[in-house]
């Protein structure tokens, strides 16, 4: 499903805030851990209930495709 998630690499590094872009989450891969896709990158999300947003790592969390292919 397409959602708007705070992206890691948007994050707006003078103000130290998060910025909001369109990722695509794939599934879910653990306890709050997801596979999610950002500019044809495959890479780990987490959801927070408290702002109700995907947090998607596609700086650190990089997942090799492969791993969770169907």
């Amino acid at each position: 499903m397409k959602v708007q998630a705070y992206i890691h690499s948007l994050k707006d590094m003078k103000s130290d805030r998060n910025v909001l872009g369109e990722a695509e989450i794939i599934r879910k891969i653990g306890d709050n851990l997801y596979l999610a896709e950002y500019n044809g990158v495959q890479c780990t999300a987490i959801f927070n209930p408290f702002v109700s947003r995907y947090f998607v790592d596609d700086l650190y969390g990089i997942v090799d495709a492969r791993k969770y292919a169907d």
